[in-house]
């Protein structure tokens, strides 16, 4: 089963998020990461480039997007969160799945967020 520091590192990350501190969150992310944003043909690849794109995670979240419950789901060395959201036109709240992968150093080195897309683009 998965590795506890890694669970309590990313538990800490999405509170980050929440306070908005962007370096605290970047800060868990190997320098080598990728993200892959919402409907998979977008990739960040890098920690600087990560980082600068949280600068404009407002614009990147549907307005409203508040998260309602995280649930972890662990296996090896990655952690999938089952993300339960509201938004202005998701009143009723959806949800959405986010993978992340780990590194033998126990950071992230793959974040890949898992929606619908249809659902996603209509929210803003």
């Amino acid at each position: 089963m998965g590795n506890v520091k890694q669970l309590e590192d990313l538990k800490v990350g999405w509170a980050a998020l929440a306070e908005g501190d962007m370096d605290k969150l970047a800060s868990f992310y190997a320098d080598d990461m990728i993200f892959v944003l919402p409907g998979q043909n977008d990739i960040l690849e890098g920690r600087a480039a990560f980082r600068a794109a949280l600068d404009g995670i407002g614009q990147a979240l549907p307005p409203g997007f508040d998260i309602k419950d995280l649930r972890y789901c662990q296996g090896e060395n990655e952690i999938t969160n089952i993300v339960e959201f509201t938004a202005d036109k998701l009143p009723n709240g959806s949800q959405c799945a986010v993978l992340f992968k780990f590194g033998n150093d126990d950071l992230i080195i793959e974040e890949r967020w898992f929606v619908d897309t249809e659902q996603w683009k209509a929210a803003f």
